[in-house]
């Protein structure tokens, strides 16, 4: 979700390093790296953290000949052609876990990452379809997709994690809430977030003024909360603002956030209100507007207040039923199925 502009955020740094041929030190020891992703957010931040003889890294990009070329750029360039040992990957998409396998069996790295992470990421590479699966097709359908949409979704090859996503091999080292973990001459406290992905890992530096965040913090855009046919009546929106309320007192005003897109910032105490407001907002724009009962896909206004193409469709139908059904399950909405097309439809409550 696009945020009005963020006020109160500092970014150091106005241009990001280029794609895998160079780096910007951030702190001594600390590199951001950025590698790139085919759509609209067409980036990913990557992080080296030196540990004298070789590099730990933070996340990896997707899997692709580009982005191993890339690698092999990032490593005889900026990295000056020190070994990476270990791959610590924030949470399971596809943009932070895509090459952690190859590094593990090409390189023979350690892979460290939450439980939950490990588990769904090795789940989903095993699971490759060559069409959608009727659970899937019936969850658009319930959400209100646009039937021309649907219809190419029952006849078209669904994307596949195992499509940007290395095989991972057996074994991992597992992280924690409350965890502490030793990264490029600082030790830091390992606070895990949800809502975005389960189980994602964010890690605060005890020595200086880091903070590692993945997807859970990020300075100018709200990151994905949605619901999916894996698990259809997640509330992904109650365990986010829950991780965002738990964190927000771990802020400080001097903390420099590296995120997995976008540019670093300072400014965090506020960042963690906006981001904590923007959905208490988004839930309260779609309970006035479900004064008459309306799908999913029919909420796309008050939310996004924005057209929505087809290459942003997808991840706007799954957050608008995480807002809707988290409505629904919190006792502020009712929701029944419309006869004419079947889709869930909500209602405000009283």
């Amino acid at each position: 979700m696009e945020d009005a502009a963020p006020q109160g955020l500092r970014y150091p740094w106005d241009i990001p390093p280029e794609h895998g041929a160079e780096a910007i030190e951030v702190a001594p020891g600390v590199l951001w790296l950025r590698f790139p992703l085919p759509m609209k957010l067409d980036h990913v931040n990557v992080y080296a953290l030196d540990e004298g003889d070789h590099w730990t890294i933070i996340d990896t990009g997707f899997a692709s000949k580009k982005s191993k070329a890339l690698w092999h750029d990032a490593m005889a360039g900026p990295l000056g052609g020190k070994p990476i040992k270990r791959v610590v990957v924030t949470h399971h998409h596809p943009d932070h876990i895509g090459l952690a396998g190859w590094f593990q069996t090409e390189f023979g790295a350690e892979l460290v990452t939450t439980r939950t992470a490990w588990l769904t990421a090795r789940m989903l590479t095993l699971d490759e379809q060559e069409v959608s699966p009727a659970e899937s097709l019936s969850f658009y359908r319930k959400s209100g997709m646009d039937r021309d949409l649907l219809d190419k979704r029952t006849t078209e090859r669904p994307f596949n994690f195992a499509d940007v996503v290395t095989p991972l091999p057996l074994g991992y080292t597992r992280i924690k809430q409350d965890d502490q973990i030793t990264m490029g001459g600082r030790v830091w406290d390992v606070h895990i977030g949800n809502g975005h992905a389960p189980e994602h890992a964010t890690f605060w530096s005890r020595d200086d003024n880091l903070v590692i965040a993945g997807d859970q913090i990020l300075p100018s855009i709200s990151p994905n909360v949605g619901v999916y046919p894996t698990e259809p009546m997640a509330d992904p929106i109650g365990e986010w603002l829950e991780a965002c309320e738990r964190l927000a007192p771990l802020a400080r005003a001097d903390h420099l956030v590296l995120g997995g897109h976008k540019l670093p910032f300072t400014g965090l105490p506020r960042r963690m209100e906006q981001l904590i407001d923007n959905h208490h907002g988004a839930l309260k724009r779609l309970q006035d507007f479900i004064e008459t009962p309306k799908s999913a896909t029919e909420c796309f206004p008050p939310l996004f207040k924005r057209s929505i193409g087809e290459g942003e469709y997808g991840l706007a139908l799954v957050e608008a039923v995480a807002h809707l059904s988290h409505l629904y399950q919190t006792g502020h909405a009712t929701r029944t199925l419309r006869a004419a097309d079947g889709a869930w439809v909500y209602q405000r409550k009283g």
